[in-house]
């Protein structure tokens, strides 16, 4: 069954350990069928237990799943295998618009309120024992979500966006509940749940958003007990979640007030169209905004708020962990919040250009292409492997749709911010020399 990888160990750490090392060393595919726990108990010479609490630790890590009578086989992305390996290297000459990163042209120069941090920790250096949140930054982070609708709630530091996801997701849920998540999604949050025991269940969007109906389809039929809900610049369609598609998607979440709502507006500062939230649909929710695509990824800095006890119990574990998010790196985004270091008009009118401009050049080729907001086109394509393929030797690199599939057709991700204007002709050109005319179909 398992061809030459043999299983080795007599605890259920060391067994656990010996399935990771295969997968990890390619000796144990993805897909690959796991012997029956009574079978691999007698071939070890252990009790069955003790296969079963490995077996239970490594679906746990999101490296294996188990079907009922269909036995327990290696996942087909197991999490030691992050979907982030699934990439395009680009050689010398050619132009890589597949890593997802922002313009570093329009992100703000940090000097002078890394000074001002600098300057204020001279004064008076944070210690132990302090609020995990800088008053300064609070008072801004709940200012803002006041701005946009968010509810009232206190406010929290996380850093990142899927620090704060991961947060929640673990201390809210327990391993085997079902989180809808969309798909296409991102691919960090794909590889995350499965991570924490917990079972993804794809959901189709739109240019508007997830579908009504399948997010209904994913709470009742597939028992999912949260939903995770991209506001803005969606990763990596575009998509935008609408006034219309809003209300929709509360009038079905109000139906499961138990449902835990994570929502991600990490397209904050880059995107004008104001996001239309859904939290307070729910009794649980988590509203998330990350720093990274306005004002750098190395920042590490997401603010978030939510219900009084979803925030405090995100707040709990945080404190039993690293404790806090750096308070200098908490004053050096009040900072440049304060002096609007950003301005999301003029990020977003950048991105737009080269975005809208790309999804024209390709439709007056006849290819289909969606990018409603933020700085990433998806293309739905016939052949994925082949595509890639022919847009790299034409000298363009971008990313293969399987690292943010599920269920959803094949398709690749271009990335606009290393684009310039006068470039989308040639890259039009190029994308529907190695595409060919779209599949009619939508994103699933």
């Amino acid at each position: 069954m398992l061809g030459e990888y043999r299983i080795e160990g007599r605890r259920a750490s060391d067994i656990a350990a010996s399935v990771e090392r295969g997968v990890g060393t390619g000796a144990l595919e993805p897909g690959r069928l796991l012997p029956p726990l009574r079978e691999l108990a007698a071939g070890l010479g252990v009790n069955p237990n003790t296969v079963a609490a490995a077996y239970r630790t490594l679906r746990e890590r999101g490296v294996i799943e188990t079907d009922g009578r269909r036995g327990s086989r290696v996942r087909s992305r197991p999490a030691t295998t992050a979907r982030g390996s699934i990439r395009v290297e680009a050689p010398a000459g050619v132009r890589d618009l597949s890593e997802g990163n922002p313009d570093r042209a329009l992100l703000p120069p940090l000097g002078d309120a890394l000074a001002e941090a600098a300057r204020r920790y001279a004064e008076r250096p944070g210690m132990y024992g302090e609020s995990p949140v800088d008053e300064d930054f609070g008072r801004l982070a709940r200012a803002a979500f006041d701005a946009d609708g968010v509810p009232d709630g206190p406010v929290g530091v996380a850093s990142g966006s899927l620090d704060a996801i991961e947060r929640v997701l673990a201390a809210r849920l327990r391993p085997g509940d079902a989180v809808a998540v969309e798909d296409p999604g991102w691919g960090s949050l794909l590889d995350l749940v499965p991570a924490l025991g917990l079972r993804p269940v794809p959901v189709t969007l739109d240019d508007e958003g997830p579908l009504p109906e399948e997010v209904e389809r994913a709470l009742r039929k597939d028992g999912a007990r949260a939903v995770i809900v991209t506001d803005r610049a969606q990763n990596p369609t575009g998509a935008r979640v609408t006034g219309a598609r809003a209300r929709e998607l509360r009038r079905v979440l109000a139906g499961h007030p138990d449902v835990l709502l994570v929502e991600d507006d990490h397209g904050y500062g880059i995107v004008a169209q104001p996001p239309h939230p859904l939290a307070g649909a729910t009794d649980r929710w988590l509203f998330v905004r990350s720093a990274a695509k306005a004002y750098g990824p190395d920042l590490r800095i997401a603010s978030f708020t939510g219900d009084p006890e979803t925030v405090d119990r995100v707040l709990g574990r945080q404190r039993l962990g690293p404790g806090w998010v750096s308070r200098l790196l908490q004053w050096t985004v009040a900072q440049l919040w304060t002096a609007e270091a950003v301005d999301p008009a003029v990020v977003a009118r950048s991105y737009g250009e080269r975005r809208d401009g790309l999804v024209r050049a390709l439709a007056r080729r006849g290819v289909r292409a969606h990018g409603g907001s933020g700085m990433n086109v998806w293309v739905p394509v016939a052949d994925e492997t082949g595509a890639v393929a022919r847009l790299l030797a034409a000298g363009w690199a971008v990313a293969p749709g399987a690292r943010f599939r599920v269920e959803s057709g094949p398709a690749v991700r271009i990335t606009v911010s290393g684009l310039a204007v006068a470039d989308v002709e040639s890259l039009a050109d190029a994308v529907a020399g190695a595409t060919g005319p779209a599949p009619a179909r939508s994103y699933g």
